[in-house]
Parts: structure tokens; C-alpha cells; sequence
């Protein structure tokens, strides 16, 4: 029976968390990803253009609610996704437009690209700052039914010490990152426009002379990682909360997803997302809880059996990125 409640103190506290996680910081690597394998170059926005879809999907969850449209037991931002990522969409290509665009018809080195990424990212963290709705203090805008199973319930049905709680907003972030990745792999296997991009990721020179339009490709890449970035920012803040901050930090983790799995690689960006959600979770977990049950109180003294503190996290994805740069800087599935 200690067991088997040991099993579900970490199913509650370390598995179910870190997989949510996980499914955050694959939707968030495969943008990034995304960037890399098609336009080459590594978009340091990316975190604050998570935060900018997210905003504009609390702006226009307000307004629905405001007029009485919820989304029954499910969050109601779920509804203003669509809404979201078209504002997200237009930024993007309006940046490409001004800014990417004159790099890439110079041709110049990936560095200056990234070089100017960073600039877009203090001007897009300041515009998501200055929206009213948004601001610098923390939102919490999801609603509906907060828990898919109760602890306690989990207790009274099974019998154990130990209760497990599954908040819906975890099950709608696994549903809908299987879906997107699911959406997003038939797109680029079985569409036209899907393996044009891979052929312009894979060689850019035989593309064009394959009658390839390049800027219609890059569109749709702008298009496709506008998508990718406001779902995983609405689906951490639904899960957290939304501060502009929080997701700036993010894209340290985010990008030592992408390369841990293989930079350019949508697949090594989902392995890479759950080896660094996992990483963090079980450095930063004070394990005593899970430990008491499967040892005898005395053996484990008075700590609270916790690597590092929770303060940490990101100290995690930065050790495991200077790794893998150190030793297989291609990451696990050979990325560029």
C-alpha cells in the first residue's frame, strides 16, 4: 500500500505537472524550431511573442465574457484562441515585413538576424507591457471547472492515503498539444505547401529553381509559428498565470528544448520539451513526501530531500544546455 501511495505522491507532484509542462515547452521548441529549419535563424522574440498572443487571448476572453459566452466546464479562452492567433499572425508578418525581410534580401549572415530578433524582442516585451488589459502585474484568466479529478474524490474511490488531482487546464494542454502536433506533422508530411517548406529548409537554392515561392513559404512559416506560440503561451498562462516577465524568462527553457532535441528538428523540439520539463520538476521536487513512504522515517533525517530549489529552474535548463552543446551539440535527433 506505501507503495502504491508513493506512486501517486509522484504521479501528483512530479509526473502530471512535468508532463503539462512538457507539452508547453515542445508547442514553444517547435516554433523556435520552426524559425531555425525555414527562415535560419534563432528568434530570441519568441517568448515575448508567446506573451503577445497570450495577451490578446485574455483581451479577447474579457470581451466574451463580457457578453455572456463561456466555454461551459472549459476555459473560455479556448473560445478566443482563433482570435489570438490571427492577431499574433498579423504582427508577425507586419514584423517580417519591416524588419526580416531586408536582412533576408541582403542575404546576410544568421548572426545579424539573430542580432536583430533581440532588438524585436525589447520592443515586442514594452508593446505587451503598454496594452491596458495586459500591464506588469499577474493575470489569472482561466475559468470554468478548475479540477478534472479531485484529490479527494481519488481518495475515497481508491482507498490510499494519497489523493491525485488533474486540474483541467493540464488534460486541455495534453489534448490540445496532441492535436497541434498531430495537425502540424500532416501539414508538413501530406500538403504541398507543407513539403515546399521542407524542401526550402532542406536546400534553399533548389527550391527557388523548383519554382518555389520563397516568400509565400515564409509566410506561412510566420503564420504556422504564430499559432504555435499562442497556443503554448494561453495554455501556460491558463495553467500559471500571465505575467510579460514570466515569459521572457521562459525562453531559456524553451530554447534548450529545441536544442537538446536537435535545433531544426520539429521531433527533437517534443523530445526536448519533456527532457527539460521532466529535468526541472524532479531537480527542483523536495522528494521527503514520496521518500516517507518507501523508507523508514530516521533513515531520511530532517531535509526536505530537494536538489535544488524551485528558485532554480531555469539554473536546470542551463546546465543542461551548456551539456549538450558540450558534448552532442546536435542534440538528440542529429538537428543542424
Amino acid at each position: 500500500m506505501d507503495i502504491l501511495n508513493a506512486l501517486v505522491a509522484f504521479l501528483n507532484f512530479v509526473f502530471v505537472p512535468a508532463f503539462g509542462y512538457g507539452c508547453q515547452l515542445a508547442l514553444g521548441a517547435l516554433g523556435v524550431t520552426l524559425i531555425f529549419a525555414v527562415l535560419r535563424f534563432s528568434s530570441f522574440a519568441h517568448g515575448d511573442t508567446m506573451a503577445f498572443g497570450t495577451v490578446m487571448a485574455i483581451g479577447f476572453t474579457y470581451v466574451l465574457q463580457a457578453n455572456g459566452i463561456t466555454f461551459g466546464p472549459l476555459p473560455t479562452a479556448l473560445l478566443a484562441l482563433p482570435f489570438a492567433i490571427l492577431c499574433t499572425a498579423l504582427m508577425l508578418l507586419g514584423t517580417d515585413r519591416l524588419v526580416y525581410r531586408f536582412y533576408r534580401k541582403k542575404r546576410v549572415d544568421p548572426i545579424i538576424v539573430t542580432i536583430a530578433s533581440v532588438g524585436v524582442m525589447f520592443v515586442m516585451n514594452g508593446i505587451n507591457r503598454l496594452i491596458p488589459w495586459g500591464g506588469v502585474e499577474e493575470i489569472n484568466f482561466a475559468d470554468g471547472s478548475r479540477f478534472l479529478m479531485e484529490a479527494a474524490a481519488f481518495k475515497e474511490m481508491t482507498g490510499l492515503k494519497e489523493g491525485l488531482a488533474i486540474k483541467t487546464t493540464t488534460a486541455v494542454t495534453v489534448v490540445t498539444a496532441a492535436l497541434c502536433v498531430a495537425a502540424l506533422f500532416w501539414f508538413l508530411q501530406k500538403t504541398r505547401t507543407g513539403k515546399s517548406m521542407r524542401a526550402f529548409s532542406d536546400n534553399e537554392d533548389l527550391a527557388l529553381l523548383s519554382g518555389i515561392n520563397p516568400e509565400r513559404v515564409v509566410q506561412v512559416t510566420w503564420i504556422i509559428v504564430a499559432a504555435l506560440a499562442t497556443i503554448a503561451g494561453v495554455l501556460y498562462g491558463l495553467d500559471k498565470s500571465y505575467r510579460p516577465f514570466v515569459y521572457f524568462q521562459l525562453l531559456l527553457p524553451i530554447f534548450s528544448a529545441a536544442v537538446v532535441g536537435g535545433l531544426g528538428s520539429p521531433l527533437g523540439a517534443i523530445a526536448g520539451g519533456f527532457v527539460i520539463a521532466f529535468s526541472e520538476v524532479m531537480v527542483t521536487y523536495a522528494w521527503k513526501k514520496v521518500a516517507g513512504y518507501l523508507f523508514p522515517a530516521d533513515w531520511l533525517g530532517d531535509g526536505l530531500l530537494q536538489l535544488l530549489s524551485t528558485d532554480y529552474k531555469v539554473a536546470v535548463s542551463f546546465a543542461i544546455l551548456l551539456l549538450v552543446l558540450l558534448v552532442k551539440p546536435t542534440g538528440l535527433f542529429k538537428g543542424k
